[in-house]
Order: structure tokens, then C-alpha cells, then sequence
């Protein structure tokens, strides 16, 4: 398992939170939101998806991977 700390831009209210984590669960990886640092904690099997796979989908709801 992976563990990376992705800095987003764009997060501020639980719909964001929800948003993001229910996201990243529909493709298997585990995310923690932390609206007051503006990160997002995941953990993520390499073996079955990229770090580049896991950005995008933070990205396609809106957001900004720093």
C-alpha cells in the first residue's frame, strides 16, 4: 500500500470532504480530506492504480492537485 499527502486547492465546506473521499472510495483507494491544511491523505495499491490515476480523479471533481 501506498501512502502519499496531495496538496488541493479549491476544497473549503464538507461538500468538498464528501466529494473527494466518496470519489477516490469508487476506485478503491482509501482518502482523508484535511480541509484546514488543504491536503488529502490516500492510500492506494500501486500495483492496481497510478498516483497519476488518483490525481485525476480528485481533478475531475473540480479541484486542483498542487
Amino acid at each position: 500500500m501506498t501512502n502519499v499527502v496531495l496538496k488541493v486547492n479549491g476544497m473549503s465546506c464538507n461538500h468538498c470532504v464528501n466529494s473527494i473521499e466518496g470519489a477516490l472510495k469508487e476506485i478503491g483507494v482509501e482518502g482523508k480530506v484535511d480541509l484546514g491544511e488543504g491536503t488529502v491523505a490516500v492510500a492506494f495499491d500501486e500495483n492496481q492504480l497510478t498516483l497519476d490515476a488518483v490525481k485525476e480523479v480528485i481533478e475531475d471533481q473540480g479541484y486542483d492537485v498542487a
